[in-house]
Order: structure tokens, then sequence, then C-alpha cells
């Protein structure tokens, strides 16, 4: 179940109350990365400069493409409109949701079920370094033990946020 945290960004990205470091996460990524962080909607981008900038904090041997997966890992949310009660809906509801396939990307409710269930692959497809890809794909698949130890730590760190 999503925790009160969440729910409360929900409730301050309907409010326009988010307040995205993104200066911080320019210093961080590539430009082509950049500019894939710029298309999340506030919420997402405070979000994940948090989730980036803790596991600095309790990693500081995190390697940059962690840090930078740790970025990234939501710009799968930007491949269509995911408004807020959409979002704090889907979260709710998740364990209820349909299995929808990732593909054929579907309107309406479904659409917005798909990226919910489906939002890392959707960002592993726009990022180009295989490194940072394969992190990404790996907060929610098996990958190689050293891959999966820092996308294990990125989502740790994910869910405090």
């Amino acid at each position: 179940m999503p925790s009160f945290r969440r729910l409360v960004r929900g409730v301050r990205a309907i409010l326009g109350l988010s307040r995205p470091d993104d200066a911080w996460a320019r210093g961080r990524l590539r430009p082509d990365e950049y500019a894939l962080f710029a298309k999340l909607d506030p919420r997402d981008r405070e979000h994940s400069v948090l989730v980036a900038q803790e596991l600095l904090r309790r990693h500081p041997e995190a390697p940059e493409a962690a840090v930078r997966a740790a970025l990234l890992h939501d710009v799968g949310k930007a491949v269509r409109p995911y408004r807020a009660i959409e979002r704090i809906l889907t979260a709710l509801l998740e364990p209820w949701l349909p299995d929808l396939p990732e593909e054929p990307r579907l309107p309406g409710w479904r659409g917005a079920v798909q990226v919910r269930l489906h939002h890392e692959r959707y960002a592993a497809d726009l990022v180009s370094d295989p490194s940072v890809r394969a992190l990404i794909l790996a907060m929610k698949n098996e990958a190689e033990p050293e891959v999966r130890k820092w996308a294990r730590r990125i989502a740790e760190v994910d869910d405090l946020f």
C-alpha cells in the first residue's frame, strides 16, 4: 500500500507545491538525460532528486550510474499525461489493478494503469546509457549481482519518498 508520504506528495502535486532542485539534477546528468528528466512534472523531479540525494547520503560510494538511474527511474511516467488524481488512485488501488501489458499503450484509465505498472520499462526505453538502463530495469527485474545490489538500494530509498 502507498505510504502516507506518497499520498501527501500527491496532494502537494495537485496544489502545485512541489519544488524540485533541477540545478542539482542538471549537475549530475548528461545533457540528453537532463532533457528526459526535464519532461517530468515537478512532483516527479522533486521525488527523483530526493531519491538520488538520499542514495548518496546512505551510500557515498554509489557509482555515478546509480545516481543517474535514481534521477531517471521515473521518466517513463512522462510518456503520457499522468495526472495527480490518476497517480493517487492507481497507488491506492495498486493491489487490485489489472495486469495490463506494456504495449500497446492504451488511452484513459487503462493507460494510467500501464504507466503505474510499467514506467520503469518505459524509462529504460528512453535512456541511452546501458549501465543506467540496466539499473532502472533491475529495480523490478533480475539482473547481474552488482547491478541488482545498486538497483535494490535505489528501490529502498525510492520507497521512502
